[in-house]
C-alpha cells in the first residue's frame, strides 16, 4: 500500500467531523461524487471500512475513529513543519507566543519587557486564545512557545520551564452571599445551589457532567457570573479579566496552580531557546529546580 496523501486526510477529516458528504463537500469547496469517490478509494486502500452508511446519515466505525485521532496529528505536524520552516528561514518573523486572554498578565508583561531589551532579538508577537487552545496552536506550528497552566492543559509532547505557582480564587458574582467572605473552601463551591461552577470542556473536548452551564469562551462566563447564573475556580493571576460585577475571594485548599512556557520538544529555533532563558530569570526561586 503507497503512503496516505494529505488530500486524503483533509477529505476524510471533513467527512468524519460533519458526518454529511454534503456539508463537508461545502467545507472542502469541492463537488460531492469526487468526494465520495475519494473516500470510497482510500477505504479500499487500507482495506477497512471507516464509515457506516445509511439513510439516516454517516456514523464512524472503530477504524474511522482512529484515523480521525491520527489524521488530526499528522495535518498538524504537516502544517507545523511548513510554518517553521519558513519561519526559520526568515529571521525576521516574528516567535509567536499563544496565551490564554488573561492569563499570567503580569508575567507576560514582564517577559516581553526583559526579552526585548536586546534589539538582536526577534520580535514576539502574542497570540491569545481561550481556554484549553494553546496545546493545539503549538502543534500545528502557529505558535512558538506558550504560557500553559500544569493543572488544565495537555502538556504531552512539549518540554517545559516551571515560571512560578499560585493558589486560586472563586470567582463570584458581587451580590453573592459567598462574596463578602474573606475566603472559601472547595466544600464552600462546589455544590452551591443557585450558583453551580462552570463547566469547561476536558482535554478530548467532551465536558464533565454536572449542573452548571458549558462554557467555551472567558466572555461567556464573564457574563454567566456577572448574571448570578454561574462561579467558576481558577488560578489567582487569571483574574485580569474580571468584571465590575465579579468578586474574587481565595479558595484556600484548591490545588496549587503551577505555570509554565511550553515548546515543541522537537524545536531547535535559538530564537526560542532565547525567549525560555528569558523567561527564566522571572522564575519564583520556589520553582527552580
Amino acid at each position: 500500500m503507497s503512503d496516505l496523501e494529505t488530500r486524503e486526510l483533509r477529505y476524510f477529516v471533513a467527512v468524519a467531523e460533519e458526518l454529511h458528504f454534503g456539508r463537508a463537500a461545502v467545507r472542502l469547496g469541492i463537488a460531492q461524487p469526487p468526494l465520495s469517490r475519494a473516500i470510497s478509494q482510500l477505504e479500499k486502500r487500507l482495506g477497512v471500512r471507516l464509515l457506516d452508511r445509511d439513510r439516516r446519515g454517516v456514523a464512524l466505525t472503530d477504524a474511522g475513529r482512529v484515523l480521525l485521532h491520527e489524521a488530526g496529528a499528522a495535518l498538524d505536524a504537516v502544517a507545523a513543519a511548513t510554518r517553521r520552516t519558513q519561519r526559520a528561514g526568515n529571521p525576521k518573523r516574528p516567535l509567536v507566543l499563544a496565551t490564554k486572554a488573561g492569563a499570567a498578565h503580569e508575567l507576560l508583561q514582564q517577559l516581553l519587557v526583559t526579552f526585548e531589551r536586546d534589539p538582536e532579538v526577534a520580535p514576539v508577537e502574542v497570540l491569545l486564545c481561550e481556554v484549553g487552545e494553546q496545546a493545539g496552536l503549538l502543534r500545528n506550528g502557529r505558535a512558538d512557545v506558550a504560557l500553559m497552566h500544569q493543572l488544565y492543559d495537555d502538556l504531552a509532547g512539549f518540554d517545559t520551564e516551571e515560571l512560578y505557582s499560585e493558589g486560586q480564587v472563586a470567582i463570584l458574582p458581587a451580590g453573592h452571599p459567598l462574596a463578602a467572605r474573606d475566603q472559601l473552601t472547595l466544600a464552600d463551591v462546589r455544590d452551591v445551589p443557585d450558583l453551580p461552577i462552570a463547566r469547561w470542556p476536558q482535554l478530548d473536548g467532551t465536558y464533565p457532567d454536572g449542573p452548571g452551564p458549558e462554557v467555551r469562551t472567558q466572555s461567556q462566563l464573564a457574563q454567566l457570573v456577572a448574571l448570578g447564573r454561574t462561579l467558576l475556580v481558577i488560578p489567582t493571576s487569571s483574574r485580569a479579566w474580571q468584571w465590575p460585577g465579579h468578586v474574587a475571594v481565595p479558595v484556600v485548599d484548591a490545588p496549587i496552580s503551577t505555570t509554565v512556557i511550553a515548546w515543541p520538544s522537537t524545536c531547535r529555533s535559538t530564537a526560542v531557546a532565547a525567549l525560555v532563558r528569558s523567561a527564566a530569570t522571572l522564575r519564583d526561586p520556589r520553582n527552580a529546580g
